[in-house]
């Protein structure tokens, strides 16, 4: 049996984090900084991850006091140096840990695989093999909290009874299983750690036992005097609540894009008229056209409902339409752009040099995974294209094996700059004093760019300045 590390205090409460992804290692901090009346440290928490190499190296990070992730958030940072000092927080790649636990919230993820013909499918091994693990480990009355994103019908049919199962097994009391689900609003950006404490959660149980001490736990992690808890009547209401919340987000984005190829074509500028509705109230939160959808939730979760319905449910008719087909524009995004951008270039991409700003999922975030920009440059490479890489914020693009450049190269060389991603570190460029070659494709793929500087670009002459949404 592992022991606790020294620096933790016995009358503290055991939360164990299951996955440190982006999610998982900030949960893990935000828990770490929970704080009683006196300022003290509310809870011991031992991130778990798996033991490869990618694992350790989470584990090895947060156990040296820094944070696993590339990040502009400064309150990450901090919570990270204070949980350090405080010796509240332990990372491990060792699944034993989980029997130590009192609480353990599930931060692992839940992908989607996609058959011959581009049909998704629900890929459910990893994570029930993550909820044996759970099951074969956890003491009677640990409270299982569900953070990660679920097809609707997975707390109840798929998490449930394998571990019922597994405490029959292992001759436990199966009635002491409590599971909670309380999906994460995770942002990463200048707000990482604030979309955790500071920002609304909903919360549901399998029974009223298993709800009441997930309120007690997210009351103690999250300013619920300013941003109030929100409790469904089971688990399958709040796995709705999450994937409907990021399919309408989805279906909006998709919607927008037809009014952007329109606003090109006649001349305008869309961005222009969007900041005009916006003003209404009722439309503050329109979405715009932009390079594309990218990161782990709106590239996916808009699936979950249909194969829920189809594979946990077993429901016959139940189709998705605006969701489903949300996913598919969204994922064609990126080669609107590249489709502009080669026909300014003579409709050949053919042996030029393209340089892409942003690679990856958002701005002001390390993170690639399923980056619209991967989209566009494997695109661009089958074409012919010779392509350079810049993001202030990535330096190992595992998904394309590509090198990418920290600071901002040298602009001369290049027949298009394309900037993708909003980081700030692109508000910074003056376009008044950067050399630039003479029939340079200046092209803002993502409303990167401010009203000044896509002036500045103008007034130079010379210089081919082209938008999406413009």
């Amino acid at each position: 049996m592992l022991s606790l590390p020294k620096t933790f205090m016995p009358d503290r409460k055991v939360v164990c984090i299951q996955g440190l992804g982006f999610v998982g290692a900030a949960m893990a901090l935000a828990v770490a900084n929970a704080k009683d009346a006196k300022g003290q440290p509310l809870y011991n928490v031992i991130g778990v991850d798996v033991p490869n190499e990618a694992g350790h190296r989470k584990v090895m990070s947060i156990n040296n006091g820094e944070f696993p992730f590339e990040n502009n958030d400064r309150k990450i940072q901090q919570a990270q140096k204070e949980a350090f000092v405080n010796g509240n927080i332990w990372a491990v790649a060792d699944d034993r840990v989980f029997a130590l636990a009192d609480i353990v919230v599930v931060d692992i993820n839940l992908d989607i695989k996609y058959g011959e013909k581009d049909e998704p499918i629900l890929d459910l091994v990893l994570f029930k093999e993550a909820m044996r693990t759970l099951g074969s480990y956890i003491k009677e009355g640990t409270l299982v909290i569900v953070e990660t994103t679920v097809p609707p019908g997975t707390c109840e049919k798929i998490v449930k009874p394998i571990i019922v199962n597994e405490f029959i097994r292992r001759g436990l009391n199966s009635d002491k299983v409590l599971i909670a689900h309380s999906y994460e609003r995770v942002m990463p950006g200048e707000n990482y750690f604030d979309s955790i404490v500071n920002f609304w959660r909903v919360y549901s149980g399998i029974n009223k036992e298993s709800a009441d001490q997930c309120q007690t736990f997210l009351e103690n992690v999250i300013r619920t005097d300013k941003y109030p808890l929100v409790r469904l009547q089971g688990t399958t209401s709040t796995e709705i609540a999450k994937v409907l919340e990021n399919s309408y987000r989805a279906v909006n984005i998709a919607f927008m894009e037809e009014w952007g190829r329109f606003a090109e074509e006649i001349g305008v500028d869309l961005f222009e008229i969007i900041d005009a509705v916006r003003m209404r109230p009722t439309h503050s939160n329109m979405r715009q056209p932009g390079f594309g959808v990218g990161g782990y939730c709106l590239t996916k979760d808009p699936y979950f409902a249909p194969l829920a319905a189809k594979e946990i449910f077993k429901l016959d008719g139940m189709e998705f339409v605006f969701s489903t087909n949300a996913v598919r524009i969204n994922n064609v995004m990126p080669l609107v752009s590249l489709n502009k951008i080669e026909k300014l270039l003579g409709n050949n991409l053919k042996g030029k040099n393209l340089l892409v700003l942003g690679v990856s999922y958002r701005q002001d975030v390390g993170d690639t995974r399923y980056s619209p920009t991967e989209i566009f440059v494997r695109e661009a490479l089958e074409r012919g294209a010779r392509v350079v890489c810049q993001d202030p914020l990535v330096s190992d693009w595992i998904e394309m094996n590509l090198p990418v450049l920290s600071k901002m190269p040298d602009f001369c060389g290049f027949d298009a700059i394309v900037f993708t991603v909003q980081h700030k570190e692109y508000l910074d460029i003056d376009f008044q004093k950067v050399d630039l070659d003479d029939g340079t494709l200046i092209f803002d793929a993502n409303c990167v760019l401010e009203k000044e500087q896509r002036q500045a670009i103008k007034n130079r002459g010379r210089i081919i300045l082209a938008s999406i949404g413009r």
